[in-house]
């Protein structure tokens, strides 16, 4: 049986549909807290600069440009 109220429901139900997934990482605290810092000084969300640098990296690895 499935507790969760209606609004974790319509989240849980709405990031499955636009392929939204959550992945955990350990990085080292100073890392993570300068990376933080960084983007709330440059106005951009770390979630979008995360998603920049992987398509980075892999259209690097691929041999192409992004």
């Amino acid at each position: 049986m499935n507790n969760a109220n209606p609004q974790t429901k319509a989240t849980e139900k709405y990031q499955k549909k636009v392929g939204l997934m959550s992945k955990s990482y350990k990085l080292k605290r100073e890392v993570v807290e300068a990376f933080a810092e960084a983007c709330d000084k440059t106005g951009v969300s770390q979630a979008g600069k995360l998603t920049e640098l992987m398509k980075g990296f892999i259209a690097e690895v691929n041999g192409k440009e992004e």
